[in-house]
């Protein structure tokens, strides 16, 4: 593990800014950024597109290490280039940016107001990959719309992906994201933020984990997992919310830093300037790390 990044993922300043849209959720990513299914005909060229998106974003000066703490790649993305680098190799050693990898394979069918990860075959090679390109931990995210048995199971299945992902000296980020339009959100916060306390207390010695979580109703509700020894930080993801309200939510979190993903590329798109863009990039880069300096 690099000790820099290390230091900088525990105590750095400004936000993770989460790139790592998959194949599922790139057609519509490509959409809001001015690209329309048309545009494409295979998966491939789809992919060639989104990366295009992205290395607009990594390499524009709006976009620097000073705001930006992190940043979570998809696995095609790591395995791309940015301006003849390894995209993991240009955000640490050109941005002081830190690497991170999604990992999961996204989301089983619902069960028991839960959504737990689809299997992940191949993990074990996919983790050795990462480190041998210089990423500093992982992703992995499933989804909570209702307190109880399936919520419990989420939690199980996150810490146990997490052993592996530690086993290789890598950093997981534990997201159980609870659905923004949950009719128990409040209920479900609550749970999930003990069962997160009980996976912790199963941690060995000297290990951390990161959560990313669905910005809570009960401001400052995850405080204990902020300063809990072994979470080396806490993130927030902004879950559909618009980025003005993602931001106002994770203002009243003290120490609850940002992961956005849609609330960060909001407003950008393909038909604009280099100007036009490094400056609508610029604003939300800027409005999200004052809302994660709190």
């Amino acid at each position: 593990m690099n000790d820099e990044q290390l230091k900088k993922a525990k105590s750095g300043s400004g936000f993770i800014a989460a790139l790592d849209q998959s194949g599922g959720s790139t057609p519509k990513a490509l959409k809001l950024y001015g690209i329309s299914e048309d545009a494409y005909s295979n998966e491939d060229e789809m992919f060639d597109l989104i990366h295009q998106m992205r290395t607009r974003i990594i390499t524009s000066p709006a976009f620097d290490g000073d705001r930006i703490m992190g940043a979570i790649l998809f696995e095609q993305t790591m395995d791309r280039q940015i301006e003849g680098r390894p995209t993991a190799d240009y955000l640490w050693n050109v941005k002081r940016i830190v690497p991170f990898l999604k990992i999961d394979k996204g989301l089983a069918e619902e069960k028991d107001g839960a959504q737990l990860m689809k299997p992940i075959p191949g993990l074990d090679e996919l983790l050795d990959r990462a480190v041998a390109n210089g990423i500093f931990g992982t992703k992995e995210r499933s989804v909570i719309k209702l307190p109880g048995d399936g919520l419990k199971a989420v939690v199980e299945q996150q810490f146990e992906i997490a052993k592996q992902v530690l086993a290789k000296g890598l950093v997981p980020i534990i997201e159980p994201e609870v659905d923004i339009k949950s009719p128990k959100k409040a209920e479900a916060e609550d749970q999930l933020k003990a069962e997160l306390l009980a996976g912790l207390d199963k941690l060995p010695e000297g290990q951390q984990v990161m959560f990313k979580l669905t910005l809570p109703e009960t401001d400052n509700l995850y405080k204990e997992l902020v300063d809990h020894p072994k979470v080396l930080r806490v993130v927030a993801l902004s879950g559909g919310y618009t980025r003005a309200e993602a931001n106002e939510r994770l203002a009243r979190n003290n120490g609850v830093i940002a992961s956005f993903s849609r609330a960060l590329t909001e407003g950008l798109s393909v038909n604009q300037t280099d100007e036009e863009f490094n400056k609508t990039l610029d604003e939300a880069i800027e409005s999200i790390a004052k809302a994660s300096a709190t």
